[in-house]
């Protein structure tokens, strides 16, 4: 039974799950834990409550995104219904298309591992330190 107190408002977690920023809820959850989601300029807690009208900050890195709550829900529906449940703020939607505009110019290699060294690059590292 409820009390109503909590009427309106919606765990941290479920409510990221719900609005389709994470797949899982332990997703989400683990990104709360790891100080990546802040409610209303405050480090928050899987529980914290939010409700229409806070601003959550989002880092999910190399991108960071500011959002004010619209609604609220439990339940995952589909895409359209999850963007209804916040509005990303206008300077924090111009941030991260100019950054991403930074990474399309600089291109893919700069940001993607290269693993470990094949053949060719092993006989290179082995002839720069003199073993051959």
């Amino acid at each position: 039974m409820t009390d109503g107190t909590n009427a309106g408002k919606v765990r941290l977690d479920k409510w990221l799950w719900a609005a389709r920023f994470y797949k899982t809820r332990a997703l989400a959850a683990e990104a709360i834990d790891a100080g990546r989601i802040e409610v209303n300029d405050e480090r928050a807690k899987r529980a914290k409550l939010v409700q229409a009208g806070d601003t959550v900050r989002m880092r999910r890195p190399p991108f960071e995104q500011v959002i004010s709550v619209t609604a609220v829900s439990v339940q995952r529906g589909s895409a359209t219904i999850a963007a209804t449940l916040y509005q990303e703020t206008e300077a924090s939607s111009k941030a991260r298309e100019a950054l991403a505009e930074q990474m399309r110019a600089v291109g893919p290699s700069a940001f993607r591992d290269k693993g470990r060294p094949g053949k060719k690059e092993r006989r290179d590292i082995e002839r720069w330190r003199g073993r051959e």
